[in-house]
Order: structure tokens, then C-alpha cells, then sequence
């Protein structure tokens, strides 16, 4: 099966918790504080799979967890960092945040890789937080948590040459002409109901990837017939070769209408370079009119050129004039990949919602640091206490209104206000 779209969520594994713990030997009394930070949560990549050409392997699964670090130990040891979790996707894959619908990355090279939800870093054990005025701190830090996205993957096949035209014109039967390609051929319209690629070697060195694109009609581009699902894999290709039905009563306007359809889609495919052929000139009724419809094209300073899929009729000749246009067309700019994890400015931005039981505190950093904190100990709910001062979060609930023992809730934990 055939997927070209595919909606996945992922999410990157917690950090380890930093332990609280304090040496303990024999004839060593009061030793120190000991607790080793927590290992660092496993990270999610996306990477290209040479070997993949569809995204039809992400149907039975859609969720992806990266493990948690392990918690930190005594004898200042930290836990085990987990490994990372690699997703295989093919070349071609958009990569966008479903939710914002920001690019996210293009992976187009084999190999090619995109971080896509870091890590949770360890929390930091007690032995980090000894100082000489505080040597037996009971502070230590839970995992931070891990990052959780939705992505929308979208597959844009990456081809040289991409063949086009109404549907049964031949386009499939011409990659099967030129290719070890078997795609499905019968004399109907919409046989193809996928994209379909194949290789063809010029002169035994020169590789042309060619792909056949599902039949376009008029309103392709809105989403009428198979248009708008494979519109897009021709976006990649240098080359397009512009299949006419031989059979057509309309040859002119066949053309007019399929280079509409890409133009309205996205207007830098009408600039790609075309070679435009008329098939089924085995055919005699086609044969005896070839010169006329190849005027008709001159007349608008396109050449036509006659050829059979079925016979093999000048497609050595085609293949000929294909590799002039490729050389004279640029290679596509492989995008440079938007960095995903940037500075944020103001990470300290909070918000405070008044709600029927209570008041909410709404922000990235401070919903964190709770996280990361461990309640059962007094040093680490000061700890937490002069983190939400130095924010000037208690002067703004104070500035709100809030009164003694009123409730508020950061991120999922609740406290008692007290004065």
C-alpha cells in the first residue's frame, strides 16, 4: 500500500531522578552527601531509509517513546543516559508540527537526520548541592520531563523526470518501456492510483529516475479525481516528459488543461522544462495525423515529438533529448533544515488565570521546575519557593488578589498559599 501522508506522535523519555543520599561506612559517621545525578532521557530522531519509498510502514503504528534515564545512585553515580530512538522514514519527507504546521525539516540525503524531541536532562543528586554552609542538603531534582509532538510526515517523491498527462494516456506503459518499473497497465481511465519509480541507465552510466504521476483532470488541484493526493510529487522533479493521448480528439487542449492544473497547484511547476510527446503512434489512425497535431504544437513554439510505449518507436530519441534538458536544469537546493531547538526569548513568561477554585499558574519554566521537584523533601520546597519569588510569580498572584489559603495549581500540583 501506497501512503504518501501520515500523522504520528512522539515523545522523548524523562530524565533521571537525582538521588538524595549520604555516605555511609563503617567508622565514618556523618558522611557526606553522596546522591548521583540522573541520566539524561533518550532524544527522537527522524533518519532516511534508503531502502523505504513510502510512509506506508507508519499505518499500524502511529506512537513513538523514547526510554527514561535511569535514576541517579550513592557514591555520586549517575544513572544510565537512555539510548536514542531512531524512526526510519524515506528521502523525500516534509516534516511539519501538526499543530503549529511549522516546517519542521526536508530529509532528502540517505542516512539524513532531524532531531525532533530532545531528551529530558537528568536531575542533579544532593552532592551538587552541598556547599559549606549547607553540607547536608536534602535537595536534589526529579528528571526534567520529555517532550511530547505531533507530526504530520509528508512524502514528496524524489525523482528527475516526472511523467504526466491525462489519464490512460500511457504514462505507465512508457515507464514500463524505459524501466524494469511494473506498474499496473490496463486500457481504462485511473489505472494508476500511486506514484510509480524506475531507472533508466543513458549509456550505461547516466542514472534518470523517472516517476509516472496518477492520471490529472481538470480541477486537479482542488482535490477532483487523483490529482491533489500526487500533485505534489512532481514538485521535486528537474524534468517533466508530457505524455498526449494519440487517440485524443483535443491534443491541444489535453496539454493546455494539464499545465493549468500544475500551474493553479503551485505556479513553479508551469516553469519546469518539458518534453511533450504523443503515444500510441503504432496506431495507424494516429500515425496519419502526427504531423498535424505536431503543427498545431509548433504553432504555440512547442516541439512535439511522436513515439510508442508499446513498440519502443523513438524512445531512444526521447531519452536522447531528456538528458539535454536535465543537464541544462539546476539541481534542486536541498533545504537547509530549520533549526528545531532555538533560544527562546523570555522563557520566564508566565500567566495567572483566576478560576473558580482557585488560581492557575500558567508557564513553560515554572510548570518545569515543579516537575522537577521533590516535594517529600522541606530543602527542596524552599528551594522552590525562591525560584517562584525570583520569577515574581508570588508578587503577581499577590497583585491578583489571591488571599490566605486559597489554591493554586502549577502545572499537576496544587499548594496551600500561605503568608
Amino acid at each position: 500500500m501506497f501512503i504518501d501522508e501520515v500523522v504520528i506522535t512522539v515523545r522523548s523519555g524523562k530524565g533521571g531522578d537525582g538521588a538524595v543520599h549520604f555516605r555511609k561506612e563503617k567508622y565514618i559517621n556523618r558522611g557526606g552527601p553522596d546522591g548521583g545525578d540522573g541520566g539524561k532521557g533518550g532524544d527522537v530522531f527522524l533518519m532516511v531509509k534508503p531502502h523505504l519509498n513510502s510512509l506506508s510502514h507508519f499505518r499500524h503504528k502511529t506512537k513513538f517513546s523514547s526510554q527514561d534515564g535511569k535514576r541517579g545512585g550513592p557514591k555520586n553515580q549517575t544513572g544510565l543516559s537512555a539510548k536514542p530512538l531512531v524512526i526510519s522514514v524515506p528521502a523525500g519527507t516534509l516534516v511539519y508540527d501538526h499543530i503549529s504546521g511549522d516546517l519542521l525539516g526536508d530529509l532528502t540525503e540517505p542516512s539524513q537526520k532531524l532531531l525532533i524531541c530532545k531528551g529530558g536532562r537528568g536531575g542533579r543528586g544532593n552532592a551538587r548541592f552541598a556547599t559549606p554552609q549547607r553540607q547536608t542538603p536534602r535537595i536534589a531534582e526529579k528528571g526534567e520531563p520529555g517532550m511530547e509532538r505531533v507530526l504530520r510526515l509528508e512524502l514528496q517523491l524524489i525523482a528527475d523526470v516526472g511523467i504526466i498527462g491525462m489519464p490512460n494516456a500511457g504514462k505507465s506503459s512508457l515507464l514500463a518501456a524505459l524501466t524494469n518499473a511494473t506498474p499496473k497497465i490496463a486500457d481504462y481511465p485511473f489505472t494508476t492510483l500511486s506514484p510509480n519509480l524506475g531507472v533508466f541507465y543513458l549509456h550505461d552510466s547516466n542514472k534518470i529516475i523517472l516517476a509516472d504521476i496518477p492520471g490529472l483532470i481538470e480541477g486537479a488541484h482542488t482535490g477532483i479525481g487523483l490529482g491533489d493526493s500526487f500533485l505534489r510529487h512532481i514538485q521535486r522533479t528537474r524534468v517533466l516528459i508530457h505524455v498526449i493521448d494519440g487517440l485524443s480528439q483535443k491534443p491541444l487542449l489535453d496539454f493546455s488543461q494539464i499545465n493549468s492544473e500544475l500551474a493553479l497547484f503551485d505556479p513553479r511547476l508551469s516553469e519546469k522544462s518539458q518534453q511533450v510527446v504523443l503515444n500510441k503512434i503504432d496506431l495507424p489512425e494516429v500515425k496519419s495525423r502526427l504531423n498535424t497535431v505536431r503543427r498545431q504544437f509548433r504553432a504555440h513554439g512547442i516541439n512535439l515529438m511522436g513515439i510508442s510505449a508499446k513498440t519502443h518507436e523513438n524512445l531512444p530519441q526521447l531519452m536522447e533529448e531528456v538528458a539535454k534538458l536535465l543537464a541544462e536544469s539546476p539541481l534542486p537546493k536541498v533545504m537547509d533544515i530549520i533549526p528545531l531547538y532555538r533560544p527562546k526569548a523570555k522563557t520566564s513568561q508566565f500567566a495567572i488565570k483566576r478560576m473558580d477554585d482557585g488560581w492557575r499558574v500558567v508557564g513553560e519554566a515554572i510548570e518545569r521546575a515543579a516537575a522537577m521537584t521533590y516535594w517529600e523533601y522541606d530543602d527542596s520546597i524552599l528551594r522552590f519557593q525562591r525560584i517562584m519569588q525570583a520569577m515574581g510569580i508570588e508578587e503577581a498572584l499577590r497583585q491578583a488578589g489571591i488571599k490566605e489559603g486559597d489554591t493554586v495549581y502549577i502545572g499537576q500540583y496544587e499548594f496551600t498559599w500561605q503568608e
